[in-house]
């Protein structure tokens, strides 16, 4: 090893000092010092004084040491036996046996945990009981190696495992001469749900005693007072049991009193204890009866019952409990059917609501967070349920008054916040008792709604969204209001969408709906529709199943088969018959065919888009079909033709 001394003060020094092999350090001026097997504690006090005579200051404050091991000497261990990783280890002087086990990994499965030798010189100086370590923490046997020492881990001895109710289940190691008393002790003893009664051991007979074939395992009852008194064998399989999971000596409190639960039974207890230890029973209870479950010796159920005198708890007639009795107490509230009362139509949250002893219709509306904007304030329906049902009558309706004072929001002068339309009533109209069961309506205004908008895009001279005047206005009025189309306008080509329903795109002529005010193109407008008015396109356009999908120039009252041609003509998978145009104002025309021919062909405009769709499969089935029909036909013909001219 390597020691290192500091000196500060009035001298300042600092030396490396080899310990030699016969334990001796050299100090310059103040010789030989011997270290070996000293702590550091003992070296300080050894060096404080031999120091001291050199150095004055040491004795009087003015000069300090310090010393500390700047290195240490590697001792070569050897590992060997049932070690996961056996082999020669280098650890330090100071290392010991757990040192090297940790090096090496520590026992195999088949290693020993009990019996571990420390090998010096051909002797086994010690023998380390891991157990003593880990379970007790004690550290006594784990001697400081030298070189050389052999750490020889040896197979286990006697296991066993334990399981059931004990702090720590697990297999464990024993000793010869070890007994259930230590198995217990290593797996940290008995939890407190442990039965201390008996304990099982599962056991494999010797060989010498399977005399019976098929009587390999026997299993042994042991009382918990014998158990230093059994020895354990190899493969014993040890079982802690429980104890019963049934509670004794109670009786339970359930229902309408202050503190049910679960109660213990003392001898003569009876039934208005047990609701004296519950808090008593609350004021709505039912005092007609108090039922009692209990179980008879033989298991069976039986059902007792008392009544309540009245709501202090005094017992009419006060039964002695039974263990496991269970009390039942009952409400009043619980027998009243859940009556409730309704509301819908312009309010925030209609809905059922529990109906309570003096509610009013303000109070529902109330709960069902106020009436919307459009809320008709004059009256209001309630259905009440008839007195008699007779000729089907289900529910009588009964209009109500209502005003202003049923919008719950003010304006900052206090005045009502209500919404433009109908007029109501400022205030005092009489309150609104309800009763169980109503269903109130509150009605909407006549013809109310928010202002409805359209979007007028492109080129009008005032693009922007509009709110539209009345219910009525038209394609051509919203486009006037935009102020008209620009120069660059193309309203041919005009997109009309409508989100209303999910319609999407209308095909519109918008040149006819500006001259025609009354025409059917002058579409009357809805809230979502919009507008784009495009530019001129002075191309057409070709898709779908031709040979060159593109666009070429417009020429004036050129058909589509024109444009097809253009397009390279139809593929072979696509189907000229069903081919159609899309016009610039979003209107589709059609191919129209007569006997497998084209009968017309529309004529695109400035804009318009050709599209020859996909052959279906199925057509060329249907044409084989017709053909061989055609075919029968003409054969029946031939075949008259030939019998009457003979």
């Amino acid at each position: 090893d390597q020691l290192v001394l500091i000196i500060t003060g009035d001298v300042e020094a600092s030396y490396q000092l080899g310990i030699t092999r016969e334990g001796f350090v050299v100090i310059p001026q103040v010789g030989q010092v011997f270290v070996a097997n000293l702590t550091l504690g003992q070296l300080e006090t050894l060096l404080r004084s031999r120091l001291g005579r050199l150095y004055s200051g040491i004795q009087q404050g003015t000069t300090r040491f310090s010393v500390s091991v700047s290195k240490l000497r590697s001792n070569q261990v050897f590992v060997v036996g049932e070690a996961f990783h056996p082999g020669s280890y280098q650890v330090s002087s100071i290392g010991t046996a757990l040192t090297a086990l940790y090096s090496a990994g520590g026992p195999t499965f088949n290693g020993s945990m009990r019996n571990i030798l420390i090998r010096r010189g051909g002797k086994v100086v010690d023998t380390l009981d891991l157990y003593d370590y880990l379970l007790r923490g004690d550290a006594s046997h784990d001697v400081r190696l030298e070189s050389g020492d052999i750490i020889f881990i040896p197979v286990h001895e006697i296991r066993a495992r334990i399981s059931g109710e004990i702090l720590r289940p697990s297999t464990y190691e024993l000793k010869s001469g070890e007994t259930l008393d230590d198995l217990v002790r290593f797996a940290g003893g008995f939890l407190a749900t442990a039965t201390r009664t008996r304990v099982l051991i599962e056991r494999i007979l010797p060989a010498a005693q399977r005399t019976n074939p098929g009587r390999d395992r026997v299993t042994i009852d042991v009382a918990s007072s014998a158990l230093a008194t059994i020895p354990i064998v190899e493969g014993d399989i040890v079982q802690v049991f429980p104890i019963f999971a049934q509670i004794r000596d109670r009786v339970s409190v359930s229902g309408n009193v202050h503190v049910p639960g679960i109660q213990a039974l003392v001898p003569g207890m009876r039934v208005s204890e047990a609701l004296r230890k519950a808090g008593g029973v609350l004021p709505d209870t039912y005092l007609g009866e108090i039922l009692i479950s209990r179980v008879r010796p033989d298991g069976t159920p039986q059902q007792v019952r008392t009544m309540l005198a009245d709501t202090t708890g005094r017992v009419v007639n006060d039964l002695v409990l039974q263990e496991y009795d269970s009390l039942t107490v009952f409400s009043i509230s619980s027998f009243r059917p859940g009556r409730y009362v309704a509301i819908g139509g312009d309010v925030r949250a209609g809905g059922q609501f529990p109906y309570r002893e003096g509610m009013t219709l303000r109070d529902l509306v109330l709960m069902a967070n106020g009436l919307m904007e459009s809320a008709y304030l004059n009256e209001a329906e309630i259905a009440r349920l008839p007195e008699s049902r007779a000729n089907g009558v289900t529910a009588i309706p009964i209009r109500v008054p209502l005003d202003s004072t049923y919008l719950f929001e003010r304006k900052p002068n206090g005045d009502y916040q209500g919404a433009p339309g109908v007029q109501a009533a400022a205030s005092g109209t009489p309150e609104i008792m309800l009763k169980p069961y109503d269903n109130v309506m509150i009605m909407r205004q006549p013809k109310w709604e928010l202002q409805r908008t359209v979007v007028v895009q492109g080129e009008v001279k005032y693009p922007g969204t509009y709110a539209l005047l009345s219910r009525t206005e038209r394609l051509s009025d919203v486009i006037a209001r935009a102020g008209g189309l620009t120069d660059e306008a193309y309203p041919e080509a005009t997109v009309f969408s409508r989100t209303q329903y999910g319609i999407g795109q209308v095909g519109v002529d918008v040149p006819t709906a500006l001259r025609d005010k009354s025409g059917a193109d002058n579409l009357i407008l809805r809230n979502g529709d919009s507008i784009n008015v495009r530019q001129y396109l002075s191309l057409v356009i070709i898709r779908g199943a031709v040979n060159q999908p593109t666009a070429v120039a417009y020429i004036p009252g050129k058909g589509v088969d024109y444009y097809i041609n253009v397009a390279g003509g139809v593929s072979r998978t696509g189907d000229e018959d069903h081919a159609y145009v899309q016009q610039p104002n979003g209107k589709y025309e059609a191919v129209k065919t007569h006997f497998l021919r084209p009968a017309s062909m529309p004529r695109p405009r400035p804009g318009a888009i050709v599209v020859v769709p996909e052959r279906d499969p199925a057509d060329k089935k249907d044409l084989t079909a017709i053909v061989a029909q055609v075919g029968q036909i003409f054969a029946g013909l031939l075949t008259l033709i030939y019998l009457a001219k003979r």
